[in-house]
């Protein structure tokens, strides 16, 4: 077996400050400056999740891309959901699913519709003969300053995103979870420790992390765990795309003890160990990790 050097987790990745920079809604992995590492080319496999079958959404950047690049690696079949303006982001995702030799589905649509949320699920399981992991990633996140710049629409669009979404997929999904599948939902230190100009968004993982601990004392005696993943401020599209200040972008993951924000990459390992059988005992947990601030 190949020695692990050490590796400096304070000088391992781009610190602060960053360049300005700005996109549409819902933003490109692929047109940030520095790009995001979703472990492209650092995430190696050892067949974890063999012969299992995924769904993830908001797959295509951030911590679902990373999700789905470590679930293919280890040996897992992967369906991501996107939005159509990710298409090209999905589409990198789905060559890398494929060059592991495992199936991977792109299925675009916008989960704030509860028929799509149907459909999505629906598709997935047919196109990978079954589901046992599914993976609540995707979110919509605005920064206001004011609740009074937060309009009724604006609050609207993040409740359908960030919590009606989840309660369709998962009621859509569990006629097709057996003993041994788990849900995983992505919380936030946000849910913790929120940022006052994140109103709305603060409240919707706060709701995350109750919904993941309250829904696994419901289906423990299912045998299906239910677990979420909590990052500190990590690199994504999120960010460039509304989710935060020109100002704070600059200075983006500085006030970490660590100095940086994280890459997606670094919370692939989290994922994947919440989706192994080996964590079997794991249900109701949060893991977070935010580079030192003690959240969660």
């Amino acid at each position: 077996m190949a020695e692990q050097k050490l590796v400096d987790p304070v000088s391992r990745y781009p610190k602060p400050p960053f360049k300005k920079q700005s996109q549409p809604w819902p933003g490109l992995a692929g047109k940030m400056e520095p790009r995001p590492d979703h472990g492209e080319t650092s995430y190696k496999g050892s067949g974890r999740l063999a012969g299992r079958k995924a769904l993830i959404t908001g797959g295509d950047s951030g911590m679902g891309r990373a999700a789905a690049i470590a679930y293919a690696r280890e040996g897992a079949d992967v369906a991501i959901n996107y939005l159509a303006e990710e298409e090209p982001d999905a589409q990198e995702v789905i060559a890398l699913i494929q060059k592991e030799g495992r199936t991977g589905l792109a299925i675009s649509g916008d989960l704030r519709e509860e028929a799509f949320c149907g459909k999505l699920v629906e598709q997935a399981a047919q196109g990978l003969g079954g589901l046992d992991i599914i993976v609540n990633n995707a979110a919509r996140q605005q920064t206001r300053a004011s609740i009074l710049d937060v309009s009724s629409e604006d609050f609207d669009a993040t409740m359908k995103t960030n919590i009606y979404a989840p309660f369709w997929i998962i009621k859509a999904a569990l006629p097709y979870l057996k003993p041994g599948s788990c849900i995983i939902g992505t919380t936030s230190e946000q849910a913790y420790d929120p940022s006052a100009d994140l109103y709305d968004y603060a409240q919707t993982k706060a709701a995350t992390m109750n919904y993941v601990k309250s829904l696994a004392k419901q289906l423990a005696s299912k045998g299906i765990r239910v677990n979420g993943v909590a990052p500190g401020p990590i690199w994504t599209p999120l960010q460039v795309s509304g989710g935060a200040t020109m100002e704070k972008l600059e200075k983006f993951g500085g006030m970490t003890p660590l100095g940086r924000p994280g890459q997606p990459v670094e919370l692939a390992s989290i994922y994947v160990q919440l989706a192994a059988t080996d964590a079997s005992y794991a249900t109701g947990q949060v893991y977070g990790a935010a580079g030192g601030s003690g959240q969660p």
